[in-house]
């Protein structure tokens, strides 16, 4: 998309892929601002469970997207797009070059190519679908979109039910409406270069499995416990938030919490493995590994070599 100004730059990857602390680093080098794509960042009080950057990062970094919507009310990429709007409109003005980093691909595919066609919701249809089972409606999804269920938390019931009901509706795929997504026709040679950060695997499961200790201990729990009282039982879009819908069952019903804590780094896994799918197949990327140990400068070196030219 043209422009005054520089042109922003787009740096995505998996979860605990290291992406925000080199968008730290790029930004004090180049006096940029950052622009968080993140579907949970967005909520305030979601500080923990969401590695939100800290108030010294933000002091030292403007950041935009991060605490614009109550723990109670819904948000989604179209309002996504609104705010990033604005966010560019004042960053534009300063004169100054935006960094676009996070994990919510379809946030990214949102604000490059535009929001889809997919109809609105249908009050008939969606009540008679909501008195499916899970396991019926997951099966039905793989039967007419398999793309869209291998892409897809097939346990987050609000996103299964959605896609089945617009794929009744249209006769097409779900996937296929996003796919569809790009008719802008940017040429290549206006396309903005978007890195994606790979790591081997083992150290990125050993980075994920780091990083939900230390939010832990940071009071994980305790957040999730005060957030109940703010209203995130309401908000189906913001419980669906990996770990505080786990959190929320063991300060519901009890359990054991190291169990629920295995639970969590497996549905990180699994998570960080839908992310990698979507950016390959619903994005293009420039991609970039990092070796294990490297340190955030040297990653950061690697990063401006391949957007230097912009």
């Amino acid at each position: 998309m043209s422009m005054d100004g520089p042109e922003p730059w787009f740096i995505v990857g998996p979860t605990a892929s290291g992406k925000s602390a080199i968008a730290m680093e790029l930004a004090r080098r180049v006096g940029a601002e950052i622009i968080s794509v993140d579907s949970m960042q967005v909520y305030q009080g979601m500080d923990i469970g969401t590695s939100k950057p800290t108030a010294q990062d933000r002091r030292d970094v403007p950041h935009h997207l991060l605490d614009v919507c109550e723990v109670r009310v819904g948000f989604d990429a179209a309002r996504f797009c609104v705010l990033a709007k604005e966010a560019m409109e004042g960053i534009r003005a300063r004169n100054r070059r935006a960094i676009f980093c996070g994990g919510s691909g379809l946030y990214f595919k949102a604000w490059l190519e535009g929001l889809g066609e997919a109809p609105p919701a249908d009050p008939g249809l969606r009540q008679a679908l909501e008195t499916i089972p899970d396991s019926e409606l997951v099966a039905e999804l793989r039967a007419k979109d398999p793309l869209a269920a291998a892409s897809m938390d097939l346990l987050n019931r609000r996103r299964v039910l959605r896609a089945v009901e617009v794929i009744r509706l249209t006769g097409k795929p779900f996937s296929s409406l996003r796919a569809d997504w790009g008719k802008r026709d940017v040429p290549p040679e206006e396309s903005p270069s978007i890195i994606c950060l790979h790591r081997e695997r083992e150290d990125l499961r050993e980075r994920m499995d780091r990083r939900i200790d230390e939010m832990v201990r940071a009071g994980w729990v305790e957040e999730t416990r005060g957030l109940m009282s703010q209203g995130l039982m309401d908000n189906p879009v913001a419980l669906q938030a990996i770990g505080y819908r786990q959190f929320v069952g063991y300060l519901q019903e009890g359990g054991d919490l190291s169990t629920v804590i295995e639970e969590i780094r497996l549905r990180t896994r699994r998570y960080a493995k839908r992310q990698q799918t979507w950016f390959r197949h619903q994005l293009t990327t420039v991609p970039l590994e990092l070796p294990r140990g490297e340190a955030v400068a040297s990653s950061a070196d690697r990063v401006m070599n391949l957007l230097q030219p912009l």
